[in-house]
């Protein structure tokens, strides 16, 4: 069996992305500061080939002092509309500062960020079928 031009430029440009994990791939975002406290983020992208309806990393911080800090970084409010994150689309994970505590320091102060829990929900709050990879 043969195949023509067209079908294998199309296998080839395929390939890289039928190869790929399909990973929910979670990285630092941008800190910002707001009326003095650093307020962190987190980037998602969602590799793999399920809609996220819902993600919520949780991240304890470790400031310059040594007090820790835990921060919840959510996609959407947990209990408000919901955000979906595409396959192949990118998000932020966010702070929602009406509904938790300031971190109270600038940036700098931040020191090390370890990730405490994921909570990733698809369609009908199933668990994400795919795995979450987090880098703080």
């Amino acid at each position: 069996m043969q195949f023509g031009p067209a079908i294998l430029s199309i296998l080839l440009f395929a390939w890289p992305a039928l190869a790929a994990d399909p990973v929910i791939e979670v990285h630092r975002g941008v800190d910002k500061m707001l009326y003095g406290s650093c307020v962190p983020s987190l980037a998602v992208d969602n590799r793999s080939m399920q809609t996220i309806e819902y993600l919520e990393v949780d991240l304890l911080l470790t400031l310059a002092d040594g007090a820790e800090r835990r921060l919840e970084l959510q996609s959407a409010y947990r209990e408000g509309i919901l955000f979906p994150i595409a396959p192949g689309a990118t998000a932020f994970l966010q702070q929602h500062l009406d509904t938790s505590r300031a971190l109270g320091v600038p940036c700098d102060q931040v020191k090390d960020r370890k990730v405490i829990t994921i909570v990733c929900e698809a369609a009908g709050g199933s668990a994400c079928a795919s795995p979450v990879s987090v880098t703080p």
